[in-house]
């Protein structure tokens, strides 16, 4: 099962910085270290969800508390931007010393934007992600905009920051004034992953479109869709994470990533790293399986039936499709939606239980496109003969032997 450590990070004035590092039940592909939100801290739901939902797919994750928040030490009202970078290089640093360097930096909010300066001083990262990130850290000045003349004249302010009071000073306001991130952006020189909600009511999308714009290739932009800043839902968190898990595959050393040799026409299954979570490996491709939480699971895949629908769904919509392109018919688009249920074989003539029940595929099919009734009929038959509909209704045996 993936396990818990619980480290001390000594920043650069000698205080001390807890920390949690999630580790995979095996040899980590990678190790990710995780920069949280401006005033949240390592163990707020966003963090805490992405980061298992990562170790759960074998990375092993570092996130901790930045300078005064949360369980580190250190007075909030005198660190800044600047020191939450230094925090992130000592942090690198540990990770560097007592396992493996961080070869993915992740940043949520001014969290990314962090990551975005840190990362040229980390010359082991080769990706990184920003997460509804500002493009300055001077976007945060928004956030307290009504007490800037407060602090300007007293050199500091009680402000409000996500439903907490905190101590801001003057030097905080000067500190992110003076760190333009854009050119920074610019010369990354490492992939990039820049994700946001386009409603996000926190940091605008546009600041986001600002990263963008300024990072060289390869670089890659994911919509967050109706997510919020805080990234509070839990399907939004792992749709993250999972969505990290993929794109990161290209950028991690490949020979860190131990899959099973699959000849082409063969699946591997093994066991993942969390309850029933099975990892499917065939010649070229890896995905996840799982059960749903309502029985146990993790939900970090699709469930074994889910599974045999898409078999029959996508062998249904290629064979309508390979049918009407031969036939050069106007057939623009084809949906298949599919159901698995269990009824009872009342009538079955050679079922010999009478509370025998029949597994049953409801199949509906949508065509679109200019299509006469004639054609539209001859594509639904074609849909039976999909090679794997074939397969499902036809004898179908099951050879089991043990695998040594």
């Amino acid at each position: 099962m993936p396990s818990r450590q619980r480290l001390n990070i000594a920043n650069p004035n000698g205080e001390q910085l807890a920390a949690a590092l999630e580790l995979p039940d095996r040899e980590p592909r990678a190790y990710v270290l995780f920069a949280h939100c401006f005033t949240c801290g390592k163990d707020s739901a966003a963090a805490t969800r992405i980061s298992r939902t990562l170790t759960a797919h074998g990375f092993a994750v570092l996130r901790f508390d930045f300078t005064g928040l949360g369980d580190s030490q250190g007075d909030f009202a005198n660190s800044n931007f600047s020191s939450n970078v230094t925090d992130l290089i000592a942090a690198a640093a540990v990770l560097r010393e007592q396992f493996a360097a961080p070869a993915i930096l992740i940043g949520h909010s001014l969290g990314g934007t962090a990551v975005l300066a840190a990362a040229a001083e980390i010359p082991e990262v080769r990706a990184v992600v920003t997460i509804g990130s500002p493009a300055s850290a001077e976007h945060v000045e928004k956030q307290f905009a009504t007490s800037v003349a407060e602090i300007a004249k007293a050199g500091e302010a009680r402000v409000q920051l996500g439903g907490r009071e905190f101590l801001v000073k003057q030097q905080f306001l000067d500190d992110i004034r003076s760190n333009p991130i854009i050119d920074k952006v610019a010369r990354l020189k490492k992939a990039l992953l820049v994700m946001h909600a386009p409603m996000d009511a926190i940091v605008s999308v546009d600041q986001a479109t600002s990263i963008f714009t300024a990072a060289k290739h390869p670089k890659s932009f994911v919509s967050l869709d109706s997510a919020d800043h805080l990234l509070t839902r839990l399907e939004d968190a792992q749709y993250v994470a999972n969505t990290i898990t993929a794109w990161v595959d290209r950028y991690i050393d490949a020979a860190k990533i131990t899959r099973p040799e699959v000849a082409g026409g063969e699946v591997h299954v093994s066991e993942g790293n969390a309850k029933f979570l099975r990892e499917v490996t065939s010649d070229d491709h890896a995905w996840l399986a799982d059960e749903p939480k309502r029985v146990g699971g993790d939900n970090l895949g699709p469930d074994p039936y889910e599974h045999l629908l898409a078999a029959l769904g996508t062998c249904t919509s290629m064979t309508i499709r390979m049918y009407a392109n031969h036939k050069q018919w106007p057939l623009e688009s084809v949906d298949v939606q599919l159901e698995h249920s269990r009824e009872h074989a009342e009538d079955c003539a050679h079922c010999d239980d009478q509370n025998a029940r029949v597994d049953v595929l409801s199949r509906s099919i949508r065509l679109g496109g200019a299509l006469d009734e004639t054609q539209r009929a001859r594509l639904l038959e074609i849909a039976d003969r999909c090679p794997v509909h074939k397969t499902l209704e036809g004898e179908l045996r099951v050879d089991t032997v043990e695998w040594r």
